[in-house]
């Protein structure tokens, strides 16, 4: 089955949007250190973008974190592939994830990064489909909501193709 894509947020949507979320989460966290955690692989192209536009003092940690498989929908087995490599202890933390679709995955995260006492913990997602959500998760920093389609770029993909594109684009089978 062949696949094409079709430009659903251009590259100046997104590019405008991570500006918007950056400028709010300096304001917010003013006279703070924010530490980042970036759920890879995915969420590297956003979390690297948006930290650039963050005027605080940053600090970024990553993990690997996975529930899809070759699939396009989650599994909801939720598997950590690689745990962090600094303690949370006392940070202002801020989980950066590319997609927040059925919520399970999140949930099981978010619970685990708050047991190992940070001050607090923020989640922010480029992206948002609410219509997917089967677990409630408070969204702190949301780029876009979107339709239920399944999208790939600007580090999502497709059975590892398409994170490279600039923009975010829908995902069509012929």
């Amino acid at each position: 089955m062949a696949e094409r894509i079709e430009v659903l947020l251009t590259e100046e949507e997104v590019d405008k949007r991570i500006q918007e979320i950056g400028d709010q989460i300096s304001r917010d966290y003013a006279g703070k250190q924010v530490h980042l955690v970036c759920v890879l692989k995915g969420g590297s192209f956003f979390m690297c973008e948006l930290a650039k536009r963050i005027t605080v003092p940053v600090s970024i940690d990553f993990m690997s974190v996975s529930s899809y498989g070759g699939d396009t929908k989650s599994s909801g087995v939720v598997r950590i592939v690689k745990d962090l490599d600094e303690s949370l202890k006392d940070k202002h933390v801020i989980v950066i994830e590319d997609i927040v679709d059925s919520g399970r995955t999140l949930s099981y995260l978010l619970d685990m990064l708050r047991s190992r006492g940070p001050l607090d913990v923020r989640l922010c997602t480029l992206l948002d489909k609410p219509d997917r959500r089967v677990v409630d998760v408070k969204v702190d920093y949301t780029g876009f909501e979107i339709p239920d389609e399944f999208v790939v770029g600007y580090g999502l993909d497709y059975d590892q193709k398409y994170r490279n594109l600039p923009y975010i684009g829908m995902v069509k089978f012929d």
